[in-house]
């Protein structure tokens, strides 16, 4: 575990969405969330069960919501080792 598992698990991302550093919230919902609707994600994430950070590029209330790849890879490794946690 520890780096070198987070660095498979980002460049297995990077892969994924062809070396993008961010990706649209709508598509982590879809991809990572077993298709949660944004407006649910949103509200788990506003209520601290989701501790994935969610960022926009301007400051409009209507501008896109994005997942950065890093912050992505983290969260999907710390559920890993969660579970593995519990499967003991």
């Amino acid at each position: 575990m520890g780096t070198q598992e987070t660095s498979d698990t980002l460049w297995m991302l990077m892969a994924r969405y062809r070396g993008a550093a961010t990706i649209p919230l709508e598509t982590v919902c879809q991809d990572h969330f077993g298709g949660m609707l944004v407006k649910v994600f949103l509200r788990k994430h506003a209520d601290g069960e989701i501790n994935l950070p969610v960022i926009r590029m301007t400051e409009s209330q209507k501008a896109p919501r994005y997942v950065h790849v890093s912050d992505l890879a983290r969260y999907i490794d710390k559920r890993h080792r969660e579970a593995e946690k519990e499967a003991r």
